[in-house]
């Protein structure tokens, strides 16, 4: 469907409720004539020190996704985005394609999540060598290594910040982000990618492929691209990667 200022496309973005960095990031990408409608899973700030605390946390997302799908389809979007990285990752290749089905029988439209949003970027560039940035403790770095490894990816290296709070990933810092890409950087892998939606990656990313001379896919950029594209709006984006000025 389309409204008088979402004349192109009207995207639903379903996202945590700590959550600070999908919508800014959605909306520098937003397009005149698309238009970004938000709904927020409520889940709890808490210390995510230990791994049940971890476990309870995507637990408590996942169990949000649903209603916070039904809150925003009843304003007709045409496209969904699912502006919750770790769970698409979740249980492998097989797990995540069937959440997304299963997820866009629920919506009645398609859903771009970040895993096979991922999958098409890293498509376009044809990189297979791949270096991972991660704002998870570490079982969250496993779910997302495992899939990468699974849907035949080499990940080289991965690096996860271990960030103490679902909030607190949103304060990351962009030297830090730059120092963790000059990390995994080598000659050895031919692409960086930054997953979890809430890391503010999208401008540092843009910006590291120009020193780097190699695409470095953004979470939010790419999910986003992907949802464009899907949507059939094929227009370049500048100034925000690769992957929206070229793809």
């Amino acid at each position: 469907m389309v409204d008088c200022l979402g004349w192109r496309g009207i995207i639903g973005i379903v996202m945590p409720s700590t959550n600070t960095s999908v919508q800014p990031e959605c909306d520098a990408l937003r397009l005149r004539g698309v238009t970004n409608q938000i709904a927020r899973i409520s889940i709890a700030e808490r210390p995510l020190s230990s791994e049940q605390a971890f476990i309870e946390h995507v637990e408590a997302m996942r169990a949000g996704i649903g209603a916070a799908i039904d809150q925003v389809m009843t304003c007709g979007p045409g496209h969904l985005i699912m502006g919750v990285a770790l769970e698409a990752f979740w249980g492998g290749v097989d797990k995540a394609e069937a959440l997304r089905h299963e997820l866009e029988q629920r919506a009645g439209v398609g859903v771009s999540m970040g895993s096979d949003a991922l999958r098409a970027a890293l498509a376009a560039f044809g990189a297979r060598r791949i270096a991972v940035l991660t704002p998870h403790q570490p079982l969250g770095d496993q779910v997302v290594r495992q899939y990468l490894e699974e849907a035949g990816y080499d990940v080289v290296r991965l690096k996860g910040l271990r960030c103490a709070s679902p909030r607190l990933i949103a304060h990351t810092s962009e030297a830090d982000v730059r120092a963790a890409y000059r990390e995994l950087d080598g000659d050895d892998i031919d692409a960086i990618v930054q997953v979890g939606t809430n890391l503010a990656g999208m401008a540092v990313s843009a910006e590291a492929e120009r020193w780097l001379g190699k695409p470095v896919l953004s979470m939010n950029a790419l999910t986003y691209w992907n949802a464009l594209r899907r949507m059939g709006i094929n227009d370049r984006i500048h100034g925000c990667g690769r992957l929206l000025e070229e793809h």
